[in-house]
């Protein structure tokens, strides 16, 4: 065989063996896919359908393939390499026409951002989505809410497919661990007086506090240094009464059972400021939405305080959305007048009687909360307070209540001059006509005024979902607390991105002004539909420990009656709801960045810091960590565990290290004590 010869069958040797090991190029759908690992903010992932079961239709045109789901949402997807390209066709289906839904499409490779379709709104044309994934390990198809909230966000992936380079499938997964455990010790049976360390009431206001205690009972209570006008229950514990003369009172609480003894110093503030921690209760819209009623909501009650939450701190009982009449449901328990011949607003026939069911709350040494709006309708089309503010708050003070949330909803549609149009439209979250900061507080400043006269103390929340940056003027509306972002749900990729937004309102978190990040998504939510969480137990351990590095008021949207173990035990560990409940009411900030890991501080009355190491990321942290002046501290100092509940180390600034172990979209909280 000549020289010429053997170099063309070297060649066609080689492109042969070539041939035989490169694999042709396969077409996988995301269809095919196993998509019950998405998280997503409402329902179930749908295969070829839309949210709402339905064919997927975007802007008019119809896809017979995709991924229908809804904001917000996070799909993961293994690659380990073997995938070309991935493409779709993305926007909001039509389904929802009457609505005002927006989201964002993001495609993130190995956590890092590749594509993005920017805000997309009902009605845009769908938007094609195309991806290098050369290289790629894993792959997470993101849905966030488009800024207004993630009310009817039906977003479609349609002709969603990966190009391959042979692999016939991949595999969807959730690489955070699913399993539940438990951190928080029992209680002793020996006392233990838990709760804030000081209470705000104004001069001639009703008072109520009942003394947050674990341990076995019967148990009896005393208090030396009590102000006149106010009297303790033994048995239970509530002080109640009402403090005339403004100053600070200190007292000591004593607890005795046939286990032992405690006390505990409190301060009793008599002034023009209350809600010096911040609110802790329960809210009835995560649970019930337009299902609630006077007797879930005293069942709520009861279980607060047969679950033992009740002596951890947890007080309020807040009725949402749907108390009123409304203007549009079919239900007709809860269709009539919506105010009597003189103005005053009448409750739906679920409720009846709102100053009995004060009354019943009360009596079960528990606060209770009422809803509303500015607008003339509420979020859910009840009737709101809109003309009639101060006639309102004289109804709320008048049946006994403790606590308003004042919900924005369609108050835009005054603005708009349509006071009668959608009541879900929140101006589309702007302002049109005059002064943007007058035209947002107006509203709000109406109802402070109102509250401020009246002869008990309310608490007031605006729920105005961050806008106009709420945190600089809601105390000069009367607000204790505001809202800073839209409504959560219960999934990862919502509480992160409410967690990181928080940094910008830290300098307005102060006794009796709260950031509230909205409530807490633990144990069997469901906004009507129950079903468990989908946070993981870590994810749920995280977003516990920021809500109260970040003082925010703790409000548990759960189903009371279904609290089990690992929820209980969240709920429960009074180190940890100490911080949040820290008197000197600062809000914890992000001090450090290290890769996925963030370090939250939380300077603390005592001098001492909680610290939350938060690992935003996919994959477990192992870290030494020696940045101590970074956290504030010098010299030596005692480092704790707080979920845990016990001491970990002593350290010195200067000369040791912390080992950490961090788990994936996990936390460590832990207070770090300087040592004299």
């Amino acid at each position: 065989m000549n020289s010429l010869k053997i170099f063309a069958f070297a060649i066609l040797h080689a492109t042969v063996g070539l041939c035989i090991a490169q694999s042709p190029a396969q077409t996988v759908w995301l269809d095919q896919l196993d998509l019950s690992a998405a998280t997503q903010g409402y329902g179930v992932p749908n295969k070829n359908l839309t949210v709402d079961g339905k064919q997927m239709t975007i802007s008019g045109t119809t896809f017979e393939r995709g991924f229908g789901t809804h904001a917000e949402s996070s799909l993961l997807i293994q690659l380990d390499g073997k995938a070309i390209s991935f493409s779709a066709q993305v926007g909001i289906d039509d389904e929802v026409h009457g609505h005002e839904p927006a989201s964002e499409f993001i495609l993130l490779a190995d956590g890092k951002k590749i594509w993005s379709s920017g805000i997309m709104r009902l009605g845009d044309p769908a938007k094609l989505c195309k991806a290098s994934l050369i290289g790629v390990q894993k792959l997470e198809l993101v849905v966030t809410d488009g800024g207004n909230g993630n009310y009817y966000d039906h977003a479609n992936w349609a002709d969603a497919r990966f190009e391959t380079n042979g692999t016939s499938t991949f595999v969807t997964t959730n690489p955070i661990p699913g399993t539940p455990y438990i951190l928080t010790p029992k209680a002793p049976l020996t006392p233990r007086i838990n709760g804030a360390n000081v209470f705000g009431v104004r001069p001639g206001s009703p008072f109520q506090f009942v003394v947050a205690a674990t341990g076995e009972r019967p148990m009896k209570f005393s208090v030396k240094g009590l102000p006149k006008g106010l009297k303790i229950e033994p048995n239970t514990g509530l002080i109640t009464g009402i403090v005339s003369k403004a100053g600070t009172y200190n007292i000591v609480i004593n607890a005795e059972n046939t286990k032992g003894k405690a006390n505990k110093n409190m301060r009793i503030i008599c002034g023009d400021k209350i809600a010096l921690t911040p609110p802790m209760g329960w809210n009835s819209w995560n649970c019930f939405a337009d299902q609630v009623s006077a007797e879930k909501v005293k069942r709520a009650a009861k279980a607060m305080v047969e679950s033992g939450l009740i002596n951890h701190g947890w007080n309020y009982i807040n009725i949402d959305d749907f108390w009123q009449n409304n203007r549009d449901s079919k239900d007709e328990s809860i269709r009539g007048d919506f105010r009597d011949e003189t103005g005053n607003i009448i409750p739906n026939s679920r409720f009846g009687n709102m100053k009995a069911l004060a009354d019943h709350i009360h009596g079960l040494g528990l606060k209770i909360g009422i809803y509303s709006s500015p607008g003339p309708w509420t979020c859910g089309g009840c009737a709101g307070s809109y003309g009639y503010e101060k006639q309102d708050a004289i109804t709320y003070a008048n049946w006994g209540f403790d606590y308003l949330k004042y919900d924005w909803c369609s108050y835009g549609n005054v603005i708009d001059g349509m006071p009668d149009n959608d009541p879900y439209k929140v101006s589309s979250l702007s302002y049109r006509g005059g002064d943007q900061l007058a035209t947002a507080s107006k509203p709000f400043e109406l109802m402070g005024e109102a509250l401020k006269t009246q002869p008990r103390d309310i608490v007031y929340s605006l729920c105005q979902y961050g806008m106009s940056d709420v945190w600089k003027w809601g105390n000069s509306v009367g607000g204790n607390a505001w809202r800073t972002t839209n409504d959560i749900t219960d999934t990862w990729t919502s509480v992160k991105n409410i967690a990181l937004a928080q940094d910008q309102a830290t300098a307005w978190a102060n006794p009796g002004n709260w950031n509230d990040p909205d409530m807490l998504v633990i144990g069997t939510v469901g906004w009507g539909n129950p079903h468990p969480s989908k946070l993981r137990p870590d994810e749920q351990y995280l977003h516990f420990s920021l809500w109260c590095l970040f003082a925010a008021p703790l409000l548990i949207g759960c189903d009371m009656e279904k609290l089990d173990e690992f929820t209980l035990n969240l709920l429960t560990n009074d180190e940890v709801i100490a911080i949040d409940q820290d008197p000197l009411g600062k809000q914890a900030t992000c001090i450090q960045i290290i890769g996925d890991l963030r370090i939250y501080v939380k300077e603390l009355e005592d001098g001492s810091r909680a610290v939350g190491f938060c690992n935003f990321g996919q994959d477990i942290i192992d870290l030494n960590y020696s940045d101590f002046s970074k956290i504030g501290l010098k010299g030596r100092f005692t480092v704790r565990d707080l979920w845990r509940q016990k001491d970990i180390a002593s350290i010195s600034e200067s000369k040791n290290k912390l080992p950490l172990h961090i788990p994936a979209h996990g936390v460590l909280l832990y207070k770090f004590t300087p040592l004299k």
